[in-house]
């Protein structure tokens, strides 16, 4: 008999989706029909506006997607880094750093590769010369080239298209989704049903049979993926399974969200992500071209909604009785089970993190990548289901205690909320995470170039957080290690000739400084403008 999946029918029309969509057009080679129910009346969140550098490799590249096609049809720019601006200093957010012992409160977490020598991270170099004294720039001034760029808002690409460093991007979420959607109906022959779900057959076993929509069309299928949001209106609702809440861990829950115009031939267009931190939480800042989108992600217990706008206006200097903000709530946590029977929860529907490090994208094309590489027949094999629920619970967890280090580790405790931070229970992952950290040792074995990083198309939905990201957090929040990496102390020579890779550093610097064109130039030629 043949077992295989005929019928795919996935809930939600949005960034999930129609990423799910497309990814498995392309996996299952157009052997499995696929229906996207989306109602047009439900609004989508649209807060996932940034990214994470392997979006490219592991996703448009995947479909045969254009890097310059999908940025024009986007309105997409360029992110080198998140910096975080003033997680050490007390007081209300600002929109720049503030000074800070003869220096400004700011610190970049850059997607730079971290350089070695000898097989040791530079970061313990780094440290090596910190802790006798010798005059140093902070880690990622010392360490990465580019910070420097950043700070002149440079572009990661010459004008020919050649890269100068590894980056991100930042995005109009809704404008991904219509792209995506237009790309899988016209070339992958994908089925768009513009209703609403209106009920749910269940067959033998307590599977979906079929979803019927509210103008009475019954839509059936062998596997059913549920994008349809915060509702989970199939994995939790009617699967019935439980949503594990994280505030345990994390303390936000709420955002007012908004975008602000922007002269960019004035100003430039920044290539990062902003990660402001304020009184209740923490506001983004997410440049592209002719505005930017900010959000305020706040805790509820800690600020009332009209309080969060209030500070988001403030912030912008925006009048907070004329500028229209989308105010959401979320949860926090995962599915105790992404997959379910013959349910698989993607995107919002299966587990969400406030986007501090920008996984929200990440998490639904790494759960849309698992599900291709453990795609079931009918007998849908437990071992196929547990495998990916495995891998959907360890990429969360994972993420999840490198995103409550921030706060738990942030010196600030200048109001209630960040002194909340610090009591939060802590994992015994991040918790080993830290002892290896003050003990000198690396977190996690450093990628060490270009090649290793993209040789391994598998490696590329690994856990994202290496050595030089966690040293960036810990370091940049002013944790640093009880001493140097024991190894290292002895290693005289190569103490030595680590000096010539930070002169290599420094040259690479001087080198994009004088050649790169500002972010804005690039854009500009990118979108035709």
């Amino acid at each position: 008999m043949d077992n295989r999946i005929k019928d795919v029918v996935i809930l939600g029309g949005g960034t999930a989706g129609w990423m799910a969509a497309a990814y498995l057009g392309k996996a299952l080679q157009g052997s499995v029909r696929i229906t996207v129910l989306t109602a047009p009346s439900i609004p989508r969140i649209g807060v996932g506006e940034a990214t994470i550098p392997n979006l490219q490799k592991t996703f448009f590249d995947y479909l045969g997607v254009a890097e310059d096609e999908w940025m024009r049809e986007c309105n997409a720019a360029f992110k080198m880094a998140v910096k975080f601006i003033n997680w050490r200093t007390p007081g209300e957010g600002a929109a720049t750093s503030r000074p800070l012992d003869g220096r400004s409160d700011h610190f970049y977490h850059q997607f730079g590769l971290l350089p070695e020598h000898d097989h040791i991270p530079l970061s313990h170099y780094w440290y090596h010369k910190l802790s006798r004294g010798q005059a140093v720039q902070p880690y990622d001034y010392a360490c990465f080239s580019e910070p420097p760029i950043m700070d002149a808002k440079l572009a990661p690409r010459w004008l020919d298209g050649r890269r100068a460093t590894r980056y991100a991007w930042h995005f109009d979420a809704h404008r991904v989704a219509d792209f995506l959607r237009r790309f899988a109906t016209t070339r992958q022959g994908v089925l768009l049903v513009e209703d609403e779900l209106e009920g749910v057959n269940l067959g033998p076993g307590g599977a979906i049979a079929s979803l019927v929509t509210k103008s009475g069309r019954v839509l059936e299928g062998d596997l059913f993926i549920d994008c349809s949001g915060f509702r989970g209106a199939l994995i939790n609702k009617v699967m019935g399974e439980p949503f594990i809440d994280m505030n345990d861990h994390l303390l936000c829950d709420s955002a007012v969200a908004t975008a602000v115009p922007h002269d960019d031939e004035r100003h430039g267009v920044e290539p990062y992500t902003s990660a402001i931190a304020m009184n209740a939480g923490w506001t983004w800042k997410i440049p592209m071209l002719t505005r930017f989108g900010t959000g305020y992600v706040y805790s509820s217990k800690f600020s009332r909604e009209d309080e969060a706008a209030l500070d988001l206006c403030r912030l912008w200097g925006l009048d907070p009785e004329r500028t229209p903000l989308n105010k959401i709530r979320f949860r926090v946590g995962r599915n105790r089970r992404a997959w379910v029977k013959n349910c698989v929860s993607i995107g919002l529907a299966s587990c969400f993190l406030e986007p501090l490090e920008s996984t929200g994208i990440y998490f639904i094309y790494a759960a849309i990548y698992q599900l291709a590489k453990h795609f079931p027949d009918r007998h849908f094999d437990p071992v196929l289901i547990d495998r990916f629920n495995h891998e959907i619970e360890t990429m969360f967890d994972d993420t999840r205690d490198f995103i409550q280090a921030h706060f738990y580790l942030s010196p600030r405790a200048d109001t209630p909320f960040w002194r909340a931070n610090k009591s939060l229970a802590l994992t015994d992952g991040i918790k080993e995470k830290m002892a290896l950290y003050r003990a000198g040792m690396p977190v996690n074995a450093p990628v060490t170039d270009e090649t290793s990083y993209y040789g391994n198309f598998e490696a590329e939905f690994r856990s994202f957080w290496t050595n030089g990201n966690y040293y960036a957090i810990f370091a940049g929040l002013g944790l640093l290690p009880e001493r140097p990496m024991p190894a290292l102390t002895y290693k005289t020579a190569s103490i030595g000739e680590a000096e010539a890779v930070f002169a290599r550093v420094a040259q690479q610097q001087r080198h994009l400084l004088s050649t790169l064109p500002s972010n804005y130039q690039l854009l500009r030629q990118i979108h035709g403008q």
